[in-house]
């Protein structure tokens, strides 16, 4: 019995991650996106908080996620950088208040106003600070 639940657990986990990648993307979303990134090839969407996610480019196909909402206006671009590249108050930051924690991921996010920020992930959330390493919050 304990067999036939975790297959039908792990079966589920499947199928609600092939149902995330095969979303249906507005047309105003994909028309707003090609104007704005006609480079970019390969692009797999996703849904995140109610917006539409484009993610394209390098190895993994996440260098670059863009972010639309259902009418198609630009949100935000997150460009990956190495870990390295994030002002070092930033790591200063994350040990002192995340008990250490090991940062995973890094990007420099622009907004639709033309805001930048970096963010940095840790523990499966994303740390937002400003541009001098600033810690803002959240995400």
């Amino acid at each position: 019995m304990k067999k036939l639940i975790s297959m039908t657990v792990l079966l589920l986990a499947i199928l609600v991650a092939n149902a995330q990648k095969g979303i249906s993307v507005p047309a105003a979303v994909k028309t707003s996106f090609t104007k704005k990134y006609p480079q970019a090839a390969k692009v797999t969407w996703e849904k995140e908080k109610g917006n539409y996610e484009a993610n394209w480019g390098g190895k993994s196909g996440e260098d670059n996620s863009a972010m639309f909402t259902h009418a198609g206006n630009f949100v935000e671009i997150v460009n990956a950088i190495e870990i390295s590249e994030l002002p070092a108050s930033v790591v200063t930051y994350v040990k002192a208040h995340f008990n250490g924690a090991k940062i995973k991921e890094a990007g420099k996010v622009t907004d639709a106003r033309g805001t930048q920020t970096y963010e940095a992930e840790i523990n499966r959330k994303d740390l937002i600070f400003d541009m001098n390493g600033k810690y803002l919050g959240k995400d």
